[in-house]
């Protein structure tokens, strides 16, 4: 019997795999219906006429981008299937690539706090910038008890904000693009670092004043709506932006991550907080040609799309920065791509979420090949629209940290390189238990480290110094293992500073069956799945380590078997 949940968690995990090559996998995602995009080699020539004739498309509408021109393509979906819409173009010699138009949502907050429970907490801090509400925003610092949320925290797991305002506080010449939902231009909190296009401010209504191709774009631009209105009806974007450029001193609501710097709202997710494939490109796009230093991305969707990536990667040929949300659906980004986090291109910084306790949340996607950095995401107040504020959780909020962390790295020392940026933002990261295998840095954002280049010493164990120890008669499943099963064992030794498992093979359902690697502390550190064979697990801090077995209630597989483990 086929297993349609196995089916669909494969289809997702393709990474990099071109969904050209194997269709199918395009119905796995949301798109807009009896719509497809196309990049031709060259013009549309006889043969391309005679191929969309025959799967009875037709062109409605040409993209033109600053790297060149996308087409978007209609065709009946009562008569055809997409599948074999796409089958039929990309056999086109003269088709560089077509694929659906991907529908993209912002990454939605998992929590928002009440407005009560955040004023409530508030307690005076020796010194804050004089924002009325700066005590509640543990992101920027953390006291251990101003958690919007109630719960004690861990004093200094936060972004050293307080530090790193000791050397920059940022810079107008450092302009960022929230690509979102829009921008609430007027908010009080946001007014005086928003992007201030003068030639249009200054110009006539309904005239591309500065010849850029885009009337009316004083703040930004719509293309939602197709106009130069960028005005926020959703709050998740004025959010992102309220994090990254929020006034200070105006004893007011809350403050950024900088208190100087331009943001150019850029909008293409509507006011219920959907967009597609062809606006998220014309919004990168319009952001490429306003010279925006760093373009912040707190949402995701859809599969692999080619056209999506060479959007970013003519981002990148211009030297932009990308931040991009890993995602809150709990999933490893290694086994199950998120996109547009997962694509390959240099310029793309990829956030998880921690929370004020220093832990990775719960909802944060991860990937210790595929996510660079942890910043707080959890219980983060800043602004929404209509002079207000609120309280909201999630990957979102934990990647415009990121993005005006990097804006105060830039505000002193220009753009890098982006190996010298990412190198140096995971270098100066904070490890800790809660992001080791999880997270490529291992660790969270520290700001000050990062305009210091301060990278903290390590305390990681010696390569060549590991001793053995033959687990007696091993420990392993029956083979196969059965449903809904769940094993523990903890593995002791007496002194060890460092501890990790050999394990000799393990091969389970991918995605669904998990071997968990554990610290004293209960944190789980990696997680197997799939298959493989004499695999050194990344290792603990201690003297005892905790494996789990964890299977669900289909598809079993051959199991485990471990009989060593290794110590120093």
């Amino acid at each position: 019997m086929t297993n349609k949940k196995k089916f669909t968690k494969v289809a997702a995990s393709v990474l990099m795999t071109s969904i050209f090559a194997q269709p199918s996998f395009a119905t796995l995602y949301p798109h807009v219906k009896g719509e497809i995009i196309i990049k031709y080699k060259g013009g549309i020539d006889k043969s391309s006429e005679l191929s969309l004739k025959s799967v009875g498309a037709e062109i409605k509408k040409t993209v033109k981008l600053s790297y060149g021109n996308i087409h978007i393509a209609r065709y009946d979906s009562n008569q055809k299937s997409l599948d074999s819409v796409l089958e039929a173009l990309n056999d086109d010699p003269n088709v560089e690539y077509a694929e659906p138009n991907f529908i993209y949502k912002l990454i939605a907050p998992s929590k928002i706090v009440s407005l009560d429970n955040i004023f409530k907490s508030r307690k005076p801090l020796n010194y804050t910038p004089d924002d009325e509400n700066f005590s509640s925003l543990w992101g920027l610092q953390n006291t251990g008890s101003n958690d919007p949320g109630g719960r004690p925290g861990v004093e200094g797991a936060d972004i050293n904000a307080l530090k790193a305002w000791e050397i920059t506080k940022g810079s107008k010449s450092v302009r960022i693009a929230v690509i979102d939902t829009g921008v609430d231009y007027r908010h009080p909190d946001l007014r005086e670092n928003m992007w201030v296009n003068t030639a249009e401010k200054n110009g006539r209504p309904g005239v591309d004043d500065d010849g850029n191709g885009y009337v009316d774009d004083i703040h930004g631009y719509d293309f939602a709506n197709n106009d130069g209105d960028p005005m926020d009806g959703n709050s998740h974007g004025t959010h992102c932006a309220g994090t990254i450029g929020a006034s200070h001193d105006n004893l007011i609501g809350v403050a950024g991550v900088m208190a100087d710097v331009e943001i150019v709202g850029v909008k293409f997710l509507t006011d219920s907080g959907s967009g597609s494939t062809e606006t998220a490109i014309q919004s990168i796009d319009y952001a490429t040609k306003m010279n925006v230093d760093i373009m912040s991305n707190s949402w995701g969707g859809g599969g692999y799309s080619q056209a999506l990536k060479d959007a970013i990667q003519n981002a990148a040929n211009a030297g932009i920065v990308f931040t991009a949300a890993a995602g809150n659906s709990t999933d490893n980004n290694d086994i199950t791509a998120s996109y547009p986090a997962n694509y390959r291109v240099d310029n793309i910084i990829s956030v998880a979420s921690h929370t004020a306790q220093d832990k990775l949340s719960n909802f944060s996607s991860y990937g210790k090949s595929t996510v660079h950095i942890a910043a707080p995401g959890e219980n983060i107040l800043s602004t929404i629209p209509g002079n207000s504020y609120s309280s909201y959780s999630g990957t979102s909020m934990a990647t415009p940290h990121v993005s005006g962390g990097i804006g105060l790295l830039l505000s002193v020392e220009g753009r890098l390189s982006f190996k010298d940026l990412k190198e140096r933002l995971m270098e100066t990261a904070v490890s800790g238990s809660a992001y080791s295998g999880k997270i490529m840095s291992g660790g969270r954002m520290d700001v000050y480290n990062l305009l210091t280049n301060n990278r903290p010493v390590l305390s990681e164990p010696d390569a060549n110094s590991w001793l053995r120890r033959d687990i007696v008669r091993g420990w392993e499943t029956s083979h196969p293992y059965g449903n809904n099963q769940t094993m523990t064992r903890t593995f002791r030794q007496p002194g060890a500073k460092f501890m990790r498992i050999l394990v000799n093979r393990y091969q389970f359902e991918t995605g669904y069956d998990f071997l968990e690697i554990s610290d004293k502390n209960g944190e789980v550190v990696e997680q197997l799945t799939g298959s493989g064979s004499s695999y050194r697990t990344l290792h603990v801090k201690g003297d005892s380590v905790t494996v789990t077995f964890k299977s669900d209630y289909s598809v079993v597989d051959w199991g485990f078997y471990i009989d060593e483990i290794q110590y120093q």
